[in-house]
Parts: structure tokens; C-alpha cells; sequence
């Protein structure tokens, strides 16, 4: 298996945002000295959730600290920005990191920022596959033009140029069904069981008539000595830090939001994810891989809250979790 770590930025009651991000930083080097093959840094704005609006500026940083890992953006939000802008960003980082660096994007929700960077509402609802596709025109490494409903310009070039394949986060049919037509590889969130990953991977293999090209699966992992006292952990820990920060999405028009029932949703993602002793956290993830057939799982390690507990997380993952899951045999 392949196995990274998912950073959200979380910001916690009393947290300084600024900390939460050099923190951030210092999770990635641990993440290498432990073991890790990559890190994913996701985008968030204006909300405690996530205090990160640019992981491709994250992952710069990140870069620069370390040797080894890979880094990526899980994800970078197509729909409040230009997508030549976001490829010269990509290719940049994949040149100085000597291709270390992974594009993820995704469609992004209905929320304010659509109005506060001026791409508007059209651009969530209709505009993604174009942004899509101007993404891949601009990363095939030739010339490009664009002539689309949002995006118009003549001929032109990426300097410097990369070829490079995004991975594309798919919470929706339409937009697994867009990833599969392009033959990129899905990002599928941690707010899905087994069962539905399973039937994203079936539809897209059904849709291209092939197996997948490395599909990616986001999980919340926590490890302690027994699965009853990690996931008594999260559970205190959570809901501090989900309450306030999923509040912070804010619609761009007058569209309800369904309300969530926080302490419900903790106690599902610690019984669906690798949240328990180390070897319970090897046997979920071994299920979850054998029952969607995705070897390439990125872990959020932050759900504790508290940054030195968050660096021992990584550190007993890397120790007593990855060897296991990087033997043939694992049970």
C-alpha cells in the first residue's frame, strides 16, 4: 500500500491561526522521518475548519523542508480560481521539487468564496469540466487556447512547462463520471464508508471499461494503546473543532443547509476508519483496501487537537502501523 498523511489546517478552540500552519509544516517533516510516502494539504477559506487558502503555497514550504516525501493538494479548488494560474503554480512546484508534487483539484461547493474572488455561482454548477479540461490543456506540455463558455484566449504556452496528471476529488456521479471520461485517478473523501467507495470504483471501471489509475482514499486515523481509548479520544476532541468550523461554510446564495448532527458523525468516521490499537488501525485499512481494491490511502492525523499529540500520532502510525501494512502478507 501506499500511505500519506491529510492535513486540513484544523483550527481548534484557542488555536492561532498562523501557529495551526507552521505546525502544519512540522507535521509533513514528521511525516517523512516516519515513514510516510506522501502528505495532501487541503484549501479551505474564511472558517476555523481549515485555516489553509493556499496549499500549493503550503506545499512550497513543505517542499523545501524535506528530501523525500511526496507532497499534494487535497485539494485545490477549480471553481474560484483560473486553472492556467493553478497549473503555473503546479508546474513550478513540480520542477523545484524534483516531481515530489501531486495537482489534486476539485469542483468546491455553492459557498461565499464564489463571490469574494468574483468567479460567481456559475462556475460551481456548470463550469467545472471546462476548468477541467483548460487544467489539462495547460499541464499536457504543448501549446493551448481556450475557447469555452468562461475561458477565451488565443495560443499560448506554460512557461515552465510540465506534463502532469491531476487527481480529482469525486463526491458526486457527475463528477466521477468527468474523472473517468479523462482517465484521471478519483479522490474519494472520508465521509463515505466502504459500500460507496466500492461503487465509485465499480461505476468509473464500468464507465472506461478498465480498472482505475490509482484511485486515492482519504481516512481519519488515530492510534492509542486500545481502540476504546482512541476513540474515546476523538470523540471528546472532535466535535470542539467541527461545530464551529463546519458553521463556516457559508453559502453564496439563499440555499438552506442541512443541519449535521455532530456527535453522529464523529461516531461514525472513528467506526468506519483506522481509529484504534495499531493493530486494529492495520485491519480496517486492510478491509477497506481488499473491499474497494484502493491501495493508496492518505490519513488525517490531526482529530486530537493538540499538536504534540498529533506529532505522536504520526510518529506510532509510521512505527507500528505502516510496516505491517507494507508487508505482502498483512493480516
Amino acid at each position: 500500500m501506499r500511505i500519506g498523511i491529510f492535513l486540513i489546517a484544523a483550527r481548534f478552540p484557542g488555536q492561532e491561526p498562523g501557529r495551526v500552519l507552521a505546525d502544519a509544516v512540522e507535521l509533513v517533516v514528521a511525516a517523512e522521518q516516519a515513514g510516510f510516502d506522501d502528505a495532501w494539504i487541503a484549501e479551505h477559506h474564511f472558517m476555523s475548519y481549515g485555516v489553509c487558502p493556499s496549499p500549493t503555497t503550503l506545499a512550497a514550504v513543505a517542499i523545501g523542508r524535506t528530501t523525500r516525501i511526496n507532497l499534494g493538494t487535497a485539494v485545490s479548488v477549480l471553481s474560484t480560481q483560473h486553472p492556467v494560474a493553478l497549473a503555473e503554480q503546479a508546474a513550478m512546484l513540480h520542477h523545484l521539487s524534483g516531481g515530489r508534487f501531486t495537482l489534486g483539484v476539485g469542483r468546491g461547493g455553492p459557498w461565499v468564496d464564489l463571490e469574494v474572488f468574483g468567479t460567481g455561482l456559475a462556475r460551481f454548477e456548470r463550469g467545472f469540466p471546462e476548468s477541467l479540461d483548460l487544467l489539462l490543456a495547460a499541464l499536457s506540455g504543448e501549446p493551448f487556447s481556450a475557447g469555452g463558455d468562461f475561458f477565451t484566449f488565443r495560443e499560448t504556452a506554460l512557461v515552465p512547462a510540465a506534463r502532469m496528471r491531476p487527481v480529482v476529488a469525486c463526491t458526486s456521479d457527475s463528477t466521477a463520471a468527468l474523472a473517468a471520461d479523462r482517465g484521471l485517478p478519483m479522490l474519494l473523501g472520508m465521509h463515505i464508508g466502504d459500500a460507496e467507495k466500492a461503487a465509485a470504483v465499480g461505476a468509473y471501471a464500468s464507465r472506461r471499461r478498465a480498472a482505475g489509475p490509482g484511485h486515492v482514499a482519504a481516512a481519519i486515523a488515530h492510534v492509542a494503546d486500545t481502540t476504546a481509548q482512541a476513540v474515546r479520544e476523538l470523540k471528546q476532541a472532535m466535535p470542539a473543532w467541527l461545530e464551529p468550523g463546519l458553521a463556516g461554510y457559508v453559502p453564496v446564495d439563499d440555499r438552506p443547509r442541512a443541519p449535521k448532527d455532530i456527535h453522529a458523525y464523529v461516531d461514525f468516521l472513528t467506526r468506519i476508519h483506522p481509529v484504534g490499537s495499531p493493530g486494529h488501525c492495520v485491519r480496517t485499512l486492510v478491509r477497506t483496501s481488499r473491499a474497494t481494491g484502493i491501495r493508496h490511502f492518505i490519513l488525517m492525523v490531526e482529530g486530537i487537537g493538540d499538536h504534540k499529540r498529533t506529532l505522536e500520532n504520526i510518529r506510532r502510525l509510521g512505527a507500528e502501523v505502516l510496516p505491517l501494512l507494507h508487508t505482502r502478507n498483512a493480516p
